[in-house]
């Protein structure tokens, strides 16, 4: 202490008022690992961006964008070709709002369930348990889909309304069960970082357990449950195995999901596991429906990052 009641400083490298001074070598190895984690994901992304960019180039100057596009037949490997990519879209889409319409209401209510109503050590055991389908390989929900659910479709719908072998009906219904796991655990981290003041406040205020999870709970982890829906769709959008082994393979733009349709994810796998010729025009079909998945997902990955942004709560 000097003379004026103030505090001397201490000398560069002498032993500081917490403790003696050292290069922190481990929080600097920490920092240079997450660092590395972060470069490796940017340059996967750019990686896929420069195997998919020429190939897909190389396309468009051989067909049409307006035909891509707009075209309603689906037909690249077959005389007179057919490249109209309308089919393949309205197939991934259907397959995933049946997916949605089945995984969001049962996703989120377990998500409020665990959060809300169930003890700790009920949370304990179902959590685990509900997770366990997101460890499921989708080649087993593909067969499931058509050896289980289809035939169950068949047995129980009445006449006129039973769908075909390959249907996007069984595929959407047996992806949205896989996909309820990312609804529910990431909703459910979500509500559980809700401050247990604001629960209590309400309960204070004489609410019941349904309001507090509905007009507190819900609303404080919004951003956390949007993120677990647009994350649910993009898996849903980029599912293969299901939608190859039970939706079938045939291009068809319908609205009717009892028929057998194909998806984006379910052409790319066809022709991909053929003996298409490296460079032929049909090879690049590929990774022109390629391209226009990852732009779907990115496009929803955007909207999600602003989706995120609006509704986030911070809490002191």
């Amino acid at each position: 202490m000097s003379a004026t009641g103030g505090t001397t400083p201490s000398p560069p490298g002498s032993p500081g008022p917490l403790g003696r001074a050292r290069t922190r070598y481990g929080e600097n190895a920490v920092r240079v690992v997450l660092v590395a984690a972060a470069l490796v994901s940017v340059a996967t992304t750019i990686g896929i961006v420069i195997s998919l960019v020429p190939p897909t180039v190389e396309f468009f100057e051989a067909v049409s964008p307006v035909e891509f596009f707009t075209g309603t037949e689906w037909a690249p490997l077959f005389e007179p070709a057919a490249y109209g990519v309308l089919p393949l879209v309205g197939a991934t889409l259907l397959i995933t709002l049946i997916a949605v319409v089945v995984a969001i209401p049962l996703g989120l209510g377990a998500a409020l369930y665990l959060s809300e109503y169930a003890h700790a050590r009920t949370r304990g055991i179902f959590k685990p348990v509900l997770e366990v389908l997101a460890g499921v390989p989708t080649v087993v929900y593909g067969f499931f889909a058509l050896r289980f659910v289809t035939p169950a479709l068949q047995a129980y719908l009445p006449p006129g309304l039973q769908p075909d072998i390959f249907n996007a009906l069984a595929a959407g219904l047996v992806m949205g069960v896989m996909i309820v796991p990312t609804v529910a655990s990431l909703s459910e981290d979500a509500m559980a970082a809700v401050p247990s003041g604001l629960r209590d406040g309400a309960y204070a205020l004489g609410s019941s357990t349904r309001l507090v999870a509905v007009r507190v709970v819900v609303p404080a982890a919004l951003s956390g449950i949007v993120a677990s829906f647009v994350l649910a769709i993009s898996r849903a959008i980029g599912e293969t195995m299901i939608v190859a082994i039970a939706s079938g393979n045939k291009p068809a733009l319908s609205l009717n999901p009892l028929d057998a349709m194909q998806t984006m994810t379910g052409f790319i796998a066809q022709a991909g596991s053929g003996d298409l010729p490296t460079g032929s025009l049909d090879y690049k079909t590929i990774f022109a429906v390629g391209a226009l998945l990852f732009l779907i997902t990115l496009v929803m990955n955007v909207i999600s990052a602003r989706l995120v942004r609006r509704y986030r709560e911070v809490y002191e």
